[in-house]
């Protein structure tokens, strides 16, 4: 009996010491990425916006805003992290599983992180980002005494009623989408129902904005690394090109120079010229002091390993989409208890674990792209210490969005067989054929429309550029040859 007892007070203990590890470490890991996030967010924003020289009242409302952000921005960067930290734990604990140094590394403290992420999203989603737009635009009730607390009541009260009018249309959308009577007639189970509900909405929008952002980013990505990284020398002159640009950048400068009251220059287009023609002529300067490695090495393999991610994402895609229609188990589904350590989540094994997460994350780092160079959202884009205060609420919010559709995007798609954790699988949607065979054939369909119309352009643009075509006059319509005096 003695020892019955304490076999159960070694496990209640040994339980409790793995409680407190997975605390430990989920704070740490979510202070590590707050400090991350905090340096991120005072990169971009406006110094006006958070002195105190003319308000000290203002200054406190927008360090908590900005505080408010970090904490979103910090739950967005781990909602990314979230599917490859599970899968490279997997994988590590598949090659040493009986380390005694990684027996932390556990489902239960995915499991955990998985929830928390959720949790996080919800809370950010739905309380954290509003209050902090409706704390930085509140004043205080006509008539209340002025301060911080004023404006609390004002935003706590907005929100309230903000609340009520998003839940209202909830119940009202789950009343005519649902089968259940009783959704129709009770507010019931508000934290089982319709908050999960809710964030199914979000999380499908999200889903859908990273489908149209996703191909126009991968597109937009060749653009990119062809502005940072120095092109080859493709029967080019580029001495005769920068002679050239020098004098061009030499007569310009005189022009400015000698115009006077009495001459008929417009000074404002000589200098918008001249910035355009140094900047060409530092571009120039820069392809030819390259090495030969940085200038015929760096550029082709940048571009190769961009097309090589790209096509393999649309080869799994389309591969994905001949399992969905021969095997059910290949849909995207929820479970409730993280077995890592087990089997590994790819048939190539460590190697395929590894081109998951570099999908996962290049995948990200696309939609970002796309999402900013979409003419919708390109107001958005954050410009160095001159970003106030709204757009970087709008910026957390959108990303949030985006990085917490994420796992839900790449388990769909089949860039991995990880399964959702949690309540990120608790999706309906999820279980529609219908919504799941679309959704990877409009992915595979306009990834390869944009990757095809982009790639075609770029080669027939440095074709053209090569051989000096672009060079040539081009030919006037006889309309206006005819209509144009002798």
């Amino acid at each position: 009996m003695a020892s019955t007892e304490q076999d159960a007070l070694a496990l209640q203990e040994q339980l409790f010491h793995e409680r407190i590890r997975e605390c430990i470490i989920c704070t740490l890991l979510f202070t590590s990425l707050y400090v991350l996030c905090h340096f991120i967010i005072t990169h971009f924003k406006k110094h006006t916006d958070f002195t105190a020289e003319h308000n000290d009242e203002d200054a406190a409302v927008n360090r908590i805003a900005l505080g408010l952000c970090t904490f979103t921005l910090a739950v967005a960067l781990g909602a990314v992290l979230l599917l490859p930290f599970s899968i490279i734990s997997n994988e590590v604990l598949l090659s040493f599983p009986r380390n005694y140094y990684i027996q932390w590394l556990n489902g239960s403290l995915v499991h955990g992180l998985w929830n928390l992420v959720f949790l996080f999203s919800n809370l950010s989603l739905v309380f954290l980002m509003p209050f902090a737009y409706f704390f930085t635009e509140s004043e205080g009730f006509a008539g209340s005494k002025k301060g911080i607390m004023a404006r609390v009541y004002e935003t706590s009260v907005v929100l309230l009623l903000l609340t009520l009018l998003v839940l209202g249309m909830v119940w009202v959308a789950s009343a005519i989408t649902g089968n259940n009577a009783a959704s129709r007639q009770s507010l019931y189970d508000l934290w089982e129902y319709y908050l999960p509900y809710l964030y199914s909405c979000i999380s499908l929008f999200g889903v859908l904005l990273l489908l149209l952002c996703t191909p126009f980013g991968l597109s937009t990505m060749f653009t990119v690394m062809g502005q940072l990284l120095v092109k080859p020398w493709l029967l080019e002159d580029l001495d005769e090109q920068l002679s050239c640009t020098r004098l061009e950048e030499a007569t310009v400068s005189r022009r400015i120079c000698s115009a006077s009251c009495w001459l008929n220059l417009n000074v404002e287009l000589l200098q918008k010229q001249l910035f355009i023609i140094r900047s060409k002529r530092r571009k120039l300067e820069l392809r030819r002091r390259a090495s030969p490695w940085q200038r015929n090495l760096g550029y082709p393999l940048a571009m190769l390993g961009l097309l090589a991610l790209t096509g393999t994402s649309v080869l799994i895609v389309c591969f994905h989409v001949l399992e969905l229609l021969l095997d059910d188990a290949a849909m995207p589904r929820g479970i409730q208890d993280a077995s890592l350590g087990q089997v590994s989540f790819s048939i190539f094994g460590s190697f395929g674990a590894a081109l998951q997460v570099i999908l996962i994350l290049y995948l990200m780092v696309s939609s970002v792209v796309g999402f900013y160079s979409s003419p919708l959202f390109t107001r958005l884009l954050p410009v160095r210490q001159d970003t106030p205060l709204p757009k970087i609420i709008g910026n957390c919010v959108s990303l949030l969005v985006l990085s917490s559709a994420l796992p839900i995007f790449s388990r769909t798609l089949g860039i991995t067989r990880f399964d959702l954790l949690g309540d990120f699988g608790r999706f309906n949607w999820l279980g529609n054929f219908y919504i799941v065979f679309l959704y990877n054939m409009g992915f595979a369909a306009l990834t390869t429309l944009c990757l095809v119309k982009r790639v075609s352009w770029a080669v027939q643009a440095e074709l053209i550029r090569a051989f000096g075509l672009h060079k040539l006059p081009l030919p006037m319509p006889c309309s206006r040859r005819l209509t144009r005096p002798c």
